[in-house]
């Protein structure tokens, strides 16, 4: 994972400023404290890569280059890999900044993870039957969520996840899967 970068530095000479072109998935986030917005958009191919991230800002220089660095480092990555990116960089800026600072590099994280779940529940919209996805990020179908359950006992998200890797990406499918889990243990 690539080093936070001095934030001075990437604020005066940041990446991918403005929106991608459509279709684009856009996630928002805002700071009540220190009124900050920040709007990603996310452009994603056939394959789940996305092709184009791109951000508008309206912060400190911390958040300008967190948003920054989040974009190129998720472009040219799977959805599921960009949402593990995202865990990843809250985990490690969070103990190495200090609180207002991880505040925003948590807001960047926000945005993006919510870009990429709009992503994910658009894709869904399409499915049907017992091979519809559920998780987009990791390709995981109601299938093989429910046949997971059912073999290993299984009745909360974290086993899911941890079983087949469903809900390890943007969390969207955290509400499906909890409606699996309920429907395949009540039987």
């Amino acid at each position: 994972m690539q080093e936070f970068p001095d934030p001075g530095r990437r604020f005066f000479n940041p990446a991918n400023i403005g929106d991608v072109a459509e279709p684009s998935f856009c996630g928002r986030s805002a700071s009540f404290t220190c009124g900050a917005a920040l709007r990603i958009s996310l452009r994603v191919n056939e394959s789940q890569t996305i092709t184009e991230a791109k951000f508008k800002a309206a912060g400190c220089s911390v958040l300008v280059a967190s948003a920054s660095l989040l974009t190129e480092q998720v472009t040219g990555k799977t959805t599921g890999e960009a949402a593990v990116i995202v865990q990843e960089t809250i985990k490690h800026e969070a103990g190495a900044l200090d609180e207002n600072r991880a505040e925003c590099v948590a807001m960047a994280a926000e945005a993006l993870l919510s870009a990429i779940a709009k992503y994910s529940d658009s894709a869904r919209d399409g499915g049907n039957g017992d091979d519809v996805l559920i998780c987009t990020c990791f390709g995981v179908s109601e299938k093989t969520i429910e046949d997971e359950i059912q073999m290993k006992g299984l009745s909360t998200i974290l086993e899911v996840t941890k079983a087949c890797n469903a809900g390890a990406g943007c969390r969207s499918c955290y509400p499906l899967i909890e409606d699996i889990i309920e429907e395949v243990n009540s039987e």
